[in-house]
């Protein structure tokens, strides 16, 4: 017989009943996020949880201010901002469209015919400030220069696509309308407003999308604000705003340098302190060394006039009046230094000596490196690019270097260099096919109505760096012999475009031919030259099927 199960009974004390656990109880084991340390650095850090926008907001003119005074005060941020214009354009970016053109009727032949087309005539137009640049100053590659260097700055660029009258090209002697202006960021206003939709300076429709930019302009010595619209009524691209945002809310970008400002500042500080202190114990780093008492013993021939004695008075009277002598004789005397450098006189006694510069320390170098590794990988850049620091740089560090920043300038180059030229490249080549320049199967409406699939491009920026070219290239070779990669990957990654790599060859391949000269491009696949290695192990092969 099984036996009955009997409820546990437990003695409660009177009053006593759950007592819930203070949020505010310390707990003997804390897991979990934001677990700090016995000297608590995480509670001592304040901080506060804001939207992203907001911030850029509040803290946007005095970072744009702070990074141009740096960027303009600073060699080593002036080549950097260089270095970075360098590895992210290069010379110019190079335009390689990549239109759908074979579901419009165009055969392979055609395509590549009209889209050669569009490069050659591109090319002259963005190399002609007079046509190019509303202002007729600056040509693309220049502007894009410009742009990037607003991005380090403000932390964005603007440029606005105008269209210029026939009567004003005629005004100018310019052959096309369509004509781009940079504009510098802090000409876009500040300006909030979230019930009509504006937030500093852009309105925004009811889903988000960015309508009109406010910008402040200055007519007649006057300043007016003006809204332009960022598409028009086609939806063709007007407002080129290239920026790189943090959050999914964000309108403006912020200088890439603010989060630079207290390690950058402080290592200019130590520059400086380190360069004041040995400039002053060189100059000053002479210590005199006497036998005459100091100031204790002054002290003590005073407690002896009010202890008293026999003659405790008259000998410290007599020992001050003695001292005072010297000390105006001391006063006659100098020690220059600089032009006619030289000692008066030295009482007996005394000892002039000259200490060597303690500035600066065993740690300033590898302190003052910490500092500047940190600016060096906010901004993007190496060490070695950053401060031209090579002493500890080996191969293995220069490739791994190379190969942790190249992807870094390869999104920038998409990001924000890049719209510098496709969105005047899109207007460009509407005005062209509408005004017949450049011929289009089916006409200007065919183009309308595929427009976005016949303006799709990318821009190529430099090759990536190497430390050795030969081995590079071997990689490469290796890569296009075993199909894990491609002409047109490759050239890609060397900033070139594989189309026009291809004509070139071509042509140049046709020329030597038709010389009656071997052409440089009939050669063996492969990394090894015709004659080496390669024939060898053929002629080796044939030999073993001989015997």
């Amino acid at each position: 017989m099984e036996e009955a199960q009997v409820k546990p009974r437990v003695r409660v004390k009177a009053g006593a009943g759950y007592q819930p656990r203070s949020v505010t109880a310390p707990m003997r084991a804390r897991a979990g996020y934001l677990r700090d340390s016995q000297s608590g650095v995480i509670k001592a850090r304040p901080s506060s949880l804001r939207e992203h926008r907001d911030e850029v907001r509040r803290v946007w003119w005095r970072a744009a201010g702070l990074a141009l005074d740096m960027l303009q005060n600073s060699g080593r941020l002036k080549g950097v901002a260089d270095q970075i214009i360098a590895d992210t354009i290069g010379v110019e970016l190079t335009l390689n469209p990549q239109p759908n053109l074979a579901a419009l009727g165009y055969s392979q032949k055609e395509a590549t015919d009209w889209v050669r087309l569009v490069k050659n005539r591109f090319k002259v137009w963005a190399w002609n400030p007079w046509e190019c640049d509303f202002r007729g100053k600056f040509t693309i590659p220049q502007m894009t220069d410009v742009g990037l260097r607003n991005w380090l700055a403000f932390g964005e660029s603007l440029g606005m696509v105008q269209f210029m009258s026939p009567a004003q090209r005629a005004r100018y002697g310019a052959r096309t309308g369509t004509k781009f202006l940079l504009i510098s960021p802090q000409k876009l206003v500040q300006e909030t407003s979230e019930i009509e939709g504006l937030f500093q300076g852009i309105y925004h429709d009811a889903n988000g999308r960015p309508t009109h930019y406010r910008f402040e302009e200055t007519e007649g010595g006057i300043k007016v604000k003006r809204d332009y619209r960022v598409r028009d009524d086609e939806g063709r691209q007007l407002i080129m705003h290239a920026f790189d945002p943090l959050s999914a809310d964000d309108v403006r970008g912020i200088t890439p340098l603010a989060s630079t400002f207290r390690k950058y500042l402080m290592a200019e500080n130590l520059d400086d302190a380190t360069a004041q202190m040995a400039h002053l114990q060189t100059l000053y780093a002479i210590v005199l060394t006497s036998e005459k008492p100091s100031a204790d013993a002054f002290e003590a021939f005073e407690a002896m006039k009010d202890v008293g004695g026999a003659g405790a008075a008259d000998m410290a009277t007599d020992f001050i009046n003695y001292y005072k002598a010297e000390l105006d004789r001391a006063a006659e005397n100098e020690i220059r230094i600089g032009a006619g450098a030289g000692i008066s006189h030295l009482a007996p006694g005394e000892k002039l000596g000259f200490e060597t510069t303690g500035v600066p320390g065993k740690d300033y170098l590898p302190f003052a490196a910490s500092l500047h590794r940190e600016t060096a990988r906010a901004l993007g850049v190496t060490y070695g690019g950053y401060t031209l620091d090579h002493t500890a740089a080996t191969y293995a560090s220069t490739m791994m270097e190379n190969a942790t920043v190249h992807p870094i300038a390869t999104r920038r180059t998409d990001r924000i260099a890049a719209p510098h030229v496709l969105v005047p490249f899109a207007s460009w080549l509407d005005e062209q096919i509408s005004e017949g320049l450049i011929p289009f199967k089916g006409g200007i409406e065919v183009y309308e109505a595929n427009r976005d699939s016949v303006l799709w491009a990318l821009c190529l920026g430099p090759s990536k760096p190497t430390a050795d070219d030969e081995k590079a290239a071997k990689a490469a070779t290796e890569r296009l012999l075993n199909g894990s990669s491609s002409v047109d990957v490759e050239a890609s990654a060397n900033g070139q475009d594989a189309e026009e790599v291809f004509e070139r060859n071509m042509y140049w391949h046709k020329r030597y031919t038709d010389a009656g000269m071997p052409s440089p491009f009939a050669r063996k696949t492969g990394s090894d030259p015709a004659g080496g290695k390669a024939e060898a192990s053929e002629k080796a092969l044939g030999k073993r099927q001989d015997a």
